[in-house]
């Protein structure tokens, strides 16, 4: 059935219908059809690795497929400005029957005018014509600025990109820090569990009062509270990673990671000097600029004519009988050109070119502003940078001191020469300056990663 239909359309327009628009036919029955699939994958089932978080983000991050998604949007968007140049193919068909026949006047043999009736009751008009574009001012802007459209989407998707690095590299430092301070808290409960039950047993045998007890128990409480307040931060940190990079809610979602080695990471060039091209900011205005430099050039050439050439074909059938309408065919044609001037709008042009160029010299006047807050940007960054490198040296060093002093006062309180509050004292030292220590590497990765994105050298490939 199919193979009859089609091999009947074939026979009519092979007969009814010349090869320019068969051609035309063929242009327009020729659409790739494409489809664009949001995927989401899951990683392994060994814990993740910062660049692998980074690397799932990048690939199921929903702000990073929205703007790949835009990118293949503008693309369409770009497609449909550039069909233009191809040739337009319309058809339309119209069917009349006259009620009544319409009557003009011509001159007899004597020249006096007569009325008479003229024309067919039933006409059928089947007209196919095919356009094909010379010269369009809009056509023109959308073929120059092809490029800089695909250009500006795919900025976009950078600075998506950069914004997702830096985002997951921080929530995933930050779980890590919390982490430590979980390690860092466990460590000292065990510690102060054991000064608990050192103080009661001298408590029992009478070398010590019960205070010591109770200042240890009290210790002790405090710290399985700061225990219990990280264990849940840390949920809340997994959830908030796990949106981040695209990862299902109730997946279970592992980090792996060496201390040593993201330690030997921290340090960056700090003499390298800012340079304005490297933002992604800066090159989406320069962009935009080119943009707008065409828009100048558009109302500029707003007075040039468009000029267009086309072919009619009509399959007129006409009879006063409705049954024998399609019995006799009278088909016409034609070409011709078509050109238009735009010769008065009313200062519309004008005012169009105007207010281009005054968002160029807007334009000029953001890209200013840009370099000075660029500029700051990198400045406090480096000085963030530069002071949490020293707080990390420094609080490196207190680590090593504060557990020598601990160590020499627990041994002192053995043997009964300092008091326990010295102990205590000391215990709780130690587990702050590890903490301390932690926090300035968490915040030196932090200021590393601002550092980077102010110099524009954070890579997204």
């Amino acid at each position: 059935m199919k193979k009859n239909v089609f091999q009947s359309i074939n026979c009519f327009m092979n007969k009814k219908i010349p090869w320019v628009f068969r051609l035309a036919v063929g242009y327009l029955f020729m659409p790739l059809l494409l489809s664009a699939q949001v995927k989401t994958e899951n990683p392994g089932s060994g814990g993740l690795t910062l660049e692998q978080c980074i690397d799932f983000a990048l690939k199921n991050q929903p702000a990073v497929q929205q703007a790949q998604l835009d990118e293949e949007i503008g693309e369409r968007e770009i497609n449909i400005g550039l069909a233009g140049w191809m040739p337009q193919l319309n058809a339309q068909y119209n069917f009349q029957h006259y009620l009544k026949m319409p009557v003009t006047f011509f001159p007899n043999d004597a020249g006096v005018p007569t009325p008479r009736t003229i024309g067919v009751a039933n006409t059928s008009t089947l007209q196919l014509q095919a356009n094909q574009t010379l010269y369009s001012n809009d056509v023109l802007l959308a073929s120059r600025a092809a490029r800089f459209v695909r250009l500006q989407n795919d900025q976009n998707t950078i600075n998506v990109k950069i914004s997702t690095v830096v985002n997951v590299s921080k929530a995933f430092y930050d779980i890590l820090l919390s982490q430590e301070q979980l390690r860092i808290l466990d460590e000292a409960i065990i510690r102060q569990e054991k000064q608990q039950k050192d103080a009661l047993a001298q408590y029992e045998q009478g070398i010590v009062d019960k205070t010591d007890y109770q200042r240890a128990s009290i210790s002790l409480s405090n710290t399985r509270s700061d225990r219990k307040r990280t264990q849940e931060s840390i949920k809340a940190k997994f959830a908030f990673l796990r949106e981040l990079i695209g990862y299902q809610p109730n997946a279970e979602l592992q980090l792996a990671f060496e201390r040593t080695k993201m330690e030997q990471n921290i340090l960056v060039d700090t003499a390298e000097a800012v340079t304005f091209a490297n933002r992604i900011e800066f090159q989406q205005l320069q962009t935009q600029k080119q943009l707008q430099n065409l828009n100048i050039t558009y109302y500029r050439w707003g007075f040039l004519p468009t000029a267009s050439a086309f072919v009619n074909y009509n399959i007129v059938n006409q009879n006063n009988q409705f049954s024998e309408v399609f019995s006799q065919t009278f088909p016409n044609s034609l070409v011709g050109l078509s050109v238009g001037l735009p010769i008065f709008q009313g200062t519309r042009r004008i005012q169009n070119l105007r207010r281009a160029q005054l968002l160029d010299q807007r334009l000029d006047v953001d890209i200013v502003n840009t370099k000075n807050i660029i500029n700051t940007e990198y400045q406090q960054a480096l000085a963030n940078y530069k002071s949490d490198l020293n707080e990390w040296n420094t609080t490196k060093g207190n680590v090593a001191v504060a557990e020598d002093v601990y160590r020499i006062l627990k041994l002192q309180y053995d043997e009964g020469i300092k008091t326990y509050l010295e102990v205590i004292t000391a215990e709780t030292d130690l587990r702050t300056t590890q903490l301390n220590y932690f926090n300035a590497l968490y915040r030196l990765l932090s200021s590393k990663l601002d550092l980077q994105r102010a110099q524009g050298t954070i890579n997204v490939n």
